[in-house]
């Protein structure tokens, strides 16, 4: 294991990339240290409520494996997880945790969350006949957190349904051991929308109708609305691994990723050529261009292509944005770097895709997207680096 810094200042980073290995075509750098400051800052934030975390999609992309462990060494006892994969994962991975499943009981797979330990999300008023059948057979309760739709109209039981479940709880109440009580904010990225407070307002309404539990809001976003979306229980999940999707009440968080890939090659291109697959950009002008080893394939996205006259994504070289020019391809994207201040950009040089200059943020913008969707799309071919405990691993 080689010793790193385990900050992504300055030198830290220098070192990192420096101890790369030569065939790696990027870096990804994960500082596990600072997802843990992440998360208690988020804790000391919304307590007394309890700070779970979403660690569903491979945390974020970033490795449940690394990022699972980390939490809970932290102090997490809460996780969400989307399907029962996931959550057995995390079971293994965290077993002092309650570990939480989105998705719900999948029809017929009732016997499977029994035997896992685990806690389903329940969102429908079959999927609670199943689920209390199961623990009917087993003669005892069964944990499950039961999901109202408080205005999203994704999973979640309506309102109406709410009331059916409620006169029906004298026969399957004592069937289901009720721990949580959740919703979900459409626009909790909004502050100011009407929405929020509508849903926060339906969400009281409805727990008042079923057996007295514990009740959660807000994810990421819905943290920063105020405490009182904050119940019993947040859900951070994008705020962890750095993300600040909302700017004007920015979350007490820092990033968490860095990512860079190698230039390849360095060019000239002429007045009038084209550069990259079908010929979108023409330069208008003599231009220097590095070709670096980054793709779609590696979670770069196409849509930050650039035709002539048009503006895509950027790379960095020291804090200077390069912008892509022409097409972004599976393994290669194109960066003007003509006349950039400072050292010549050279083979060999690493290009940063994501970190001090340009924020998950900036990246999704530019891609049309979201900085949620840059996390969970980033690829495995780029040498992933874990920051703790001193050292990098």
């Amino acid at each position: 294991m080689t010793q790193h810094p385990t900050d992504l200042r300055p030198q830290g980073r220098a070192a990192l990339l420096k101890a790369a290995p030569a065939d790696a075509p990027g870096v990804i750098a994960i500082d596990l240290l600072q997802l843990a400051a992440n998360w208690q800052g988020l804790r000391e934030l919304v307590a007394p409520a309890q700070c779970a975390a979403v660690v569903k999609a491979d945390a974020y992309g970033l490795g449940a494996n690394r990022v699972i462990p980390a939490l809970a060494t932290a102090g997490c006892t809460a996780m969400f997880v989307a399907t029962l994969g996931e959550a057995l994962q995390a079971r293994a991975l965290a077993p002092g945790a309650t570990v939480f499943v989105l998705d719900g009981v999948v029809p017929g797979a009732a016997a499977a969350y029994a035997e896992s330990n685990v806690v389903p999300v329940v969102s429908s008023l079959p999927e609670i006949e199943e689920w209390a059948a199961e623990a009917e057979a087993r003669s005892k309760a069964l944990p499950c957190v039961l999901h109202v739709d408080t205005g999203l109209n994704r999973l979640g039981l309506s309102a109406a349904e709410v009331e059916v479940l409620a006169a029906r709880l004298n026969q399957i109440g004592g069937r289901l051991d009720i721990k949580l009580v959740m919703s979900h904010l459409a626009c909790a990225d909004e502050p100011d929308h009407d929405k929020n407070a509508a849903q926060r307002s339906v969400l009281n309404r409805l727990r008042a109708l079923l057996p007295a539990a514990p009740a959660s809001l807000a994810a990421s976003d819905g943290i920063m609305l105020g405490p009182e979306f904050h119940f019993d229980l947040v859900r951070p999940g994008y705020a962890l691994y750095g993300g600040q999707a909302l700017k004007t009440r920015p979350a007490p968080i820092k990033p968490v990723i860095e990512v860079y890939s190698r230039v390849l090659q360095v060019r000239d291109v002429a007045p009038g050529e084209t550069v990259g697959y079908s010929a979108t950009y023409r330069a208008e002008g003599p231009r220097r261009v590095a070709i670096i080893a980054a793709g779609y394939a590696d979670g770069y996205f196409r849509h930050l292509s650039a035709a002539s006259g048009a503006t895509g994504g950027a790379v960095a070289f020291g804090g200077r944005l390069a912008p892509v020019v022409g097409r972004v391809s599976m393994d290669l994207i194109t960066a003007d770097v003509t006349g950039l201040d400072g050292p010549a950009v050279e083979r060999g040089h690493w290009a940063e895709l994501i970190g001090p200059t340009i924020t998950l943020e900036d990246m999704g913008a530019a891609a049309g997207t979201i900085g949620y969707e840059v996390l969970t799309r980033l690829g495995r071919r780029f040498h992933r680096v874990y920051l703790e405990r001193g050292r990098s691993a």
